[in-house]
């Protein structure tokens, strides 16, 4: 899969993960703020984000620290996903 394929593909998981009603893939730039952004999302979500790493991708995120430096945006999930995928 490429990048950008993947990006889409966590738009979409994201969006239905975390039940982000009226929000489509094309919505969510892949450099927007995931917390603090338009999109509104709280630390309940960043811990169901982890879940949906680790659910998805065999991503096991083991402190709040790291889980900051990789739940940025799009980008950067997208990045520590293709190096990091386990599945």
């Amino acid at each position: 899969m490429d990048t950008s394929q993947l990006k889409h593909q966590l738009k979409v998981q994201i969006i239905e993960f975390l039940n982000l009603i009226d929000v489509q893939p094309e919505d969510i730039r892949d450099d927007e703020p995931l917390f603090g952004g338009e999109l509104g999302l709280d630390s309940i979500d960043s811990i169901e984000l982890i879940v949906l790493l680790d659910r998805e991708y065999g991503i096991k995120i083991q402190s709040p620290k790291e889980g900051r430096k990789i739940l940025i945006d799009i980008n950067t999930i997208a990045e520590y996903v293709q190096t990091h995928r386990v599945k």
